[in-house]
This record gives structure tokens, C-alpha cells and sequence, in this order.
């Protein structure tokens, strides 16, 4: 099936997609005239290389304090700052629209004040770098198109968001040991995907921990969860297994799901071992 109804990114669903667009490719043309990599250029305004490559492409919602550091590091003289309203005003109005099955969960992750995830068999969407999500979704079977391919990198980007969300959400990962052995993508795209999670390790409302392998016990051993607090509601749970989505909003089985979720965060790593364990298996590569 190549006809593939695809969520709308933010600027598509309110129309912004060429005010962005158009303030990507001159951030994009400025920083190349200054000969900065999207690396450098993200170090200097607080954003890592995948941030800034979905921001000049247009599928990442701009940052009005990037395009205000952008014009100072850029020499543009103004040009970024002038557009800076028209930015918050489209800000204002975005919004993220998912396929029917997906929009109940999307809103309530969009609006989440707290985020918790267990991590069994592969890196969480919301902690993919763009290369590591090219490579699991060109992996994935039945094939996609290549157009969709990238769409649903572009996607994944635009819920990654969240993470410059403010107030910002409290936000927790127990990961599988085995999650941080597989290479998705080769050893250059594992390498960025371990450093991201360093990365997003320090943020001071995120803490990823790391259940070991070698545990003898464990009180949960079927499929990946999340677990989300959205604003003025009670905690609900979401599972999606082999293409089946399920939203748990029943309060006793949420709460049987975060009783278990509670003792692996307290088996786990804490989140001070976890960065030391990646640092480790990042010299080992």
C-alpha cells in the first residue's frame, strides 16, 4: 500500500509551512556562508545537529530564540529578529494531527505534564536521532516508499518538540541493556544515537535509566509502555504491539501498569550509572 494517510507535521496543519521553510533556507544559506557545520551551529544556540537540520528544513517548528541567536551568529542584521512575531503568532496556532487511531494518544502526549516510558526492543521515538529513524523505517516490513520514508522521519522530529516544550514535562526512560547493543543504522549512526541519549540524560527534567541484562528477576517481561499525566487528567497508559495500538485509560489496570513500572525504575541503573554505561559502550565502539 503506497497511498499511505501520513499524520500532517505542524506547519502543514496550520499553514505554516512556508514561513518556515522560508526562515530555514536562510538560516541554512547564512550558516554555510559563515562556514559552520549544523553541529557547530547548534552548539552555539543550545540544539543538536538533528534540531537544527529538521528546523532548516522546514519540518521542525522554528524556535524563536534560535532565529534571535541566529541573527547575531549569522551577521543578518536584523532579518531574523524582524521575523520573529510572525513566529510566535504561527506558534500559536500549530498544532499536530495524527491518523484517527493515533490522535487520542498524540493529544494527551502533546499535552503531557509527565512522560514515562519502558524501553524493551528499540530506542524511543522521541529519543531517535534522524538517521537512526531513516534507518528503522527503511528497514521496516513491508517496505516503504521512499516518500514515505521520509515523511515519517519528519514526523518523529516534529513530536520531539516536546523536549523545548515549556513549562517542561518531567520526563523517564527504563531502557533494555540489550536497546544500547543494537547498531540500527551502523556503527556511525549508533554512535550519534548513544551520544543523543547522553545528551538528553542531563536535561534537568529527563532521566533515563538502564535495566542490565544480567537481572535475575524482572516484573515485566511483555511488551514496551508509556505512561502519560496530560494537563488536568488522570494518568493514562499507551501499548502498540505488532501494529495494534491500545490507549489504557481504565484506572485499575494503569495503575497495575505504573505498580510495575515503579519497581523497574528501582531495579534499574540510576540515571548517574546509565550515562557512565553508555560512556563505557561508546569507547568500546
Amino acid at each position: 500500500m503506497t497511498d499511505e494517510r501520513r499524520p500532517e507535521t505542524p506547519a502543514e496543519a496550520d499553514g505554516t509551512t512556508g514561513l518556515l521553510t522560508a526562515l530555514g533556507k536562510m538560516m541554512k544559506l547564512l550558516r554555510e556562508r559563515k562556514g559552520l557545520t549544523q553541529k557547530d551551529f547548534g552548539q552555539l544556540v543550545g540544539y543538536g545537529p538533528d534540531a537544527i537540520s529538521a528546523m532548516e528544513r522546514g519540518v521542525r517548528t522554528m524556535r524563536p530564540e534560535v532565529l534571535e541567536k541566529a541573527d547575531e551568529l549569522l551577521d543578518a542584521g536584523g532579518l531574523f529578529l524582524q521575523a520573529v512575531p510572525e513566529l510566535r503568532e504561527a506558534m500559536s496556532r500549530v498544532r499536530t494531527r495524527h491518523p484517527e487511531w493515533y490522535r487520542g494518544y498524540a493529544a494527551l502526549e502533546a499535552e503531557a505534564v509527565e512522560l514515562h516510558h519502558y524501553v524493551n526492543n528499540a530506542v524511543h521515538g522521541l529519543l531517535q536521532t534522524e538517521d537512526h529513524a531513516h534507518a528503522v523505517f527503511a528497514k521496516r516490513r513491508p517496505f516503504l516508499t521512499g516518500e514515505m520514508i521520509e515523511n515519517r522521519v519528519a514526523d518523529r522530529l516534529s513530536r520531539q518538540q516536546i523536549f523545548d516544550r515549556w513549562p517542561a514535562p518531567i520526563v523517564s526512560y527504563v531502557i533494555e541493556e540489550a536497546v544500547l547493543d543494537r547498531p540500527i543504522g551502523g556503527r556511525e549512526v549508533h554512535v550519534e544515537q548513544l551520544q543523543r541519549l547522553l545528551d538528553i540524560s542531563v536535561r534537568q527534567n529527563v532521566e533515563i535509566q538502564v535495566m542490565p541484562t544480567k537481572v535475575e528477576e524482572h516484573p515485566s517481561l511483555g511488551s514496551a509502555f508509556n505512561l502519560l499525566i496530560p494537563k488536568r487528567h488522570t494518568q493514562v497508559a499507551y501499548t502498540e504491539a505488532q501494529g495494534y495500538p491500545r490507549l489504557i485509560t481504565d484506572p485499575e489496570e494503569v495503575r497495575r501498569i505504573a505498580d510495575r513500572y515503579g519497581i523497574m525504575r528501582a531495579m534499574a541503573l540510576t540515571p548517574r550509572e546509565t550515562r557512565v554505561l553508555i560512556e563505557k559502550k561508546l569507547e568500546e565502539l
